[in-house]
């Protein structure tokens, strides 16, 4: 999915530390999407108080609303993009040459690379749709080629009272097999009573409810907020209060770049941004392709602000 945001905000996320456990609740905000009618999305990171958790940078969660989804071709770079419904079915479309439709249970992971571009387009008439939209950043050191990859049979850990279908990543032993160029994680947890999951102490992890509610390491959550927990857990407990409790589980080592984040973009300067920008920009551009199917309908890249992108840092807890 991309970030349709008309005026996007400048990011620029530095390097974390290790802060040790944590247990700080990150409100959302609500954000209209343009080019898709009447829709909305809960969107906690980036954060101004955190801008990533691991390699994690960015996570939307969409619905549930009936609603039609209709994004058009547009550019990434620097990342990779996790689609990851819970209901509704969205058909995918990118610059290498995919073409498939992602359900609920599968996954849909699509590496940028120095550039693509891609679509997604929900199927049926204001459908109900559910999911969540996360992207991964690249580290510097990694090299990617563009790709597309689907994933239709994820592993599960069963663990006492939680079934976690392992998205990216490892937990406890079972791993997913969607390629990763960082330590990562990412899990949807099926918890019912009581659980407790193993951590990695090297991680820094964040949760967020789906449905139900739940308390986590102690603290009340409903849909909506994220909860960050920091590094240096060896394992998290978890108390569902509903019968349907659902969250989405993320973590990795503390990503070691800064990156400067505009819109589709993540590079690691100003002039990263402008060259990408440029590029979707120049008529006949190849860095990202063309996505057969649409003819000559893309996003056009919004305006740069008139200035130079300037940084965003992980902040203190409020206190």
């Amino acid at each position: 999915m991309s970030n349709l945001d008309a005026r996007p905000a400048e990011t620029r996320c530095h390097a974390a530390g290790q802060e040790g456990p944590a247990s700080r609740v990150l409100e959302p905000r609500e954000v209209p999407l343009g080019g898709i009618r009447a829709m909305r999305v809960s969107r906690t990171l980036p954060h101004r108080q955190l801008p990533t958790v691991g390699a994690w940078c960015f996570l939307d969660q969409f619905g549930p609303q009936h609603t039609d989804m209709v994004v058009l071709p547009h550019p990434h770079t620097g990342l990779q993009t996790v689609t990851w419904p819970l209901r509704g079915e969205i058909h995918h479309r990118d610059s290498v040459g995919s073409d498939v439709v992602v359900r609920p249970g599968q996954l849909n992971l699509m590496t940028s690379g120095p550039g693509i571009a891609h679509s997604e387009i929900s199927l049926g008439e204001a459908p109900l749709l559910h999911g969540l939209q996360l992207w991964v950043a690249l580290p510097e050191t990694a090299t990617a080629a563009p790709g597309f990859e689907q994933h239709t049979d994820l592993p599960v850990y069963d663990g006492d009272g939680v079934r976690a279908t392992v998205v990216a990543g490892e937990l406890g032993g079972t791993t997913s097999p969607a390629t990763t160029y960082s330590p990562l994680l990412g899990a949807e947890l099926d918890v019912h009573k009581t659980a407790t999951l193993p951590l990695r102490a090297d991680f820094e992890h964040a949760v967020l409810v789906l449905t139900g509610r739940a308390t986590v390491a102690g603290t009340g959550l409903e849909p909506g907020p994220l909860l960050y927990l920091g590094t240096g857990r060896t394992e998290l407990t978890i108390h569902a209060h509903d019968d349907d409790t659902t969250l989405f589980l993320l973590g990795g080592e503390p990503f070691p770049d800064d990156l400067v984040m505009w819109w589709n973009f993540v590079g690691r300067s100003h002039e990263d941004i402008v060259a990408a920008r440029d590029e979707w920009e120049r008529p006949g551009q190849h860095r990202f392709g063309t996505v057969a199917g649409h003819g000559t309908d893309r996003i056009p890249a919004p305006p740069l602000p008139p200035l130079r992108l300037t940084p965003r840092r992980r902040r203190p807890p409020a206190g």
